[in-house]
């Protein structure tokens, strides 16, 4: 199944649809996610919670969508979080150049490369506007961030780019209040901004999107003593660099291929939270970026990417940053951020694992997307633990009974599992929409219900169908659908 499919099941179904579509103005980046998508994000930010956070004894906080000048500043952010573009001179439409490079040649050019090379591999290319095919002005930045005003006079704010900065900035009072060790972790889910310049694909690239961001602080000086690293050490991963290798945990280290055990901890666990998610691991890959491919922020950079029909998205940017933003809040803010760790005075660095939320959804959605035309249906095999709907809960019909019994079974067990209560239509139509929003379990409720009070448990991927007692249902759900 490919991105179309994806887009139709999300629109059909209430996973996502675009925001403010009845109005000709709306802009583009923006989504929403209607019920489905709703009950898929919720249960996936609760497995992110089972396996990372909670895992490691993190801490999670919630911080603030806006923030001061100075913040970005000394995050480097108003100066350095930038893409670069290029303007048509006649029609004067803009267009993200690395982007347009790529789609037309297929060079790629990674996006923090010097504007020079953009404009000659314009210029060698002899590429033209696609919207009316007049010439191009050079190549230039474009500053992503989302300024705004505070308060009557305007004073300068700006919508965060990364849930991070909260992270950097609160540190210090964290620390200190929750009686920190290094290595300490902090994580946080919400939304960031970035005024992309063209954003498209739907979920892929937004304006305003979803992150799951873990920093973790630590002792530069401790990056290989790592009590944890016997946990993964066995964990198998596919790294890209000038080729793909698919090794252990130790194996990335000890061929330096990863460079410590910090680094190759958490890489481990990353990777064993997708494959719960259903993301199907042998269409992954951790790719150690270049120079030029890093963020301004990062000195060891891996993207942890998902191959898709569309191409290979990146869902989860794992950066090892330094000290580069507590030594820039400190500079800019004049607070202290060395914590002792033992005997020792350091200035902790940090190691980021910052999720793409939104784009994890869509590849999820599309790696368990199937057409299973032996049976003539379209299934969602999702995790029972991520399925926005558990369970259905059906009537064979409405009469002599039935649907009274139904909804005695449906009121039992809705407060404990995502359910779903339908009463309409041939059961086997009903069977297939449940097939198709991705329900693991129908409970179907027969004349033979009334006598001997069983019901017909259905397995959505197998279609199996078994008799179990009314009485069972709750541990029969509960064993069926419980995270692992």
């Amino acid at each position: 199944m490919n991105y179309d499919d994806v887009m139709k099941l999300a629109l059909e179904r209430g996973f996502y649809f675009p925001s403010c579509e009845i109005y000709g103005d709306a802009h583009a980046g923006f989504w929403e996610y209607g019920p489905a998508g709703v009950g898929l994000k919720n249960n996936y930010l609760e497995l992110w919670r089972r396996e990372l956070v909670r895992r490691d004894d993190m801490l999670e906080i919630d911080g603030s969508q806006i923030m001061s000048q100075s913040v970005f500043e000394a995050s480097g952010h108003l100066s350095s979080f930038a893409d670069p573009i290029i303007k048509c001179k006649e029609c004067k439409s803009t267009f993200r150049v690395d982007k347009l490079i790529s789609e037309k040649t297929k060079i790629e050019i990674p996006e923090s490369a010097d504007l020079l090379d953009f404009d000659k591999a314009i210029s060698e290319n002899n590429l033209k506007c696609p919207n009316c095919k007049g010439g191009f002005e050079a190549a230039r930045k474009f500053n992503m961030m989302f300024k705004v005003g505070i308060g009557p006079d305007g004073e300068p704010a700006y919508l965060r780019p990364e849930t991070c900065q909260s992270i950097f900035v609160d540190f210090p009072r964290l620390y200190k209040t929750m009686r920190g060790k290094l290595p300490f972790g902090v994580a946080q889910i919400g939304k960031s901004f970035r005024n992309e310049i063209s954003p498209r694909q739907s979920l892929l690239r937004l304006r305003e999107f979803y992150q799951a961001e873990i920093e973790v602080f630590c002792n530069p000086n401790k990056l290989n003593d790592v009590e944890k690293f016997s946990d993964v050490q066995d964990t198998v991963i596919r790294v890209q660099l000038d080729e793909l290798k698919e090794m252990s945990c130790k194996e990335a280290v000890e061929s330096d291929i990863i460079p410590n055990k910090f680094v190759a901890y958490y890489l481990g666990i990353l990777a064993e939270f997708y494959e719960k998610t259903g993301i199907d691991m042998s269409r992954s890959r951790f790719r150690k970026l270049g120079e030029k491919e890093k963020a301004f922020y990062a000195e060891i950079a891996f993207d942890f990417e998902v191959e898709t029909t569309i191409g290979w998205l990146e869902l989860v940017a794992c950066n090892y940053r330094s000290d580069y933003d507590l030594g820039g809040h400190a500079k800019k803010s004049k607070e202290k951020f060395e914590v002792m760790d033992d005997d020792e005075k350091v200035l902790p660095h940090v190691f980021e694992i910052s999720m793409g939320i939104d784009r994890s959804l869509y590849s999820i959605l599309e790696h368990c997307l199937r057409d299973d035309k032996e049976n003539d249906r379209i299934v969602l095999s999702l995790k029972p633990y991520l399925a926005p709907i558990q369970v259905g809960v059906l009537s064979l019909v409405k009469k002599d009974g039935l649907k009274e019994k139904t909804d005695d079974i449906y009121q039992a067990i809705k407060r404990k599992y995502d359910s779903f209560l339908d009463h309409s239509g041939a059961i086997g139509r009903r069977y297939r929409r449940l097939d198709e929003v991705g329900t693991p379990f129908a409970i179907t409720i027969d004349h033979q219900t009334l006598q001997d009070d069983t019901v017909t448990l259905r397995d959505r991927d197998s279609m199996e169908q078994n008799r179990i007692k009314v009485s069972e249902i709750d541990s029969v759900l509960y064993k069926k659908t419980a995270f692992p």
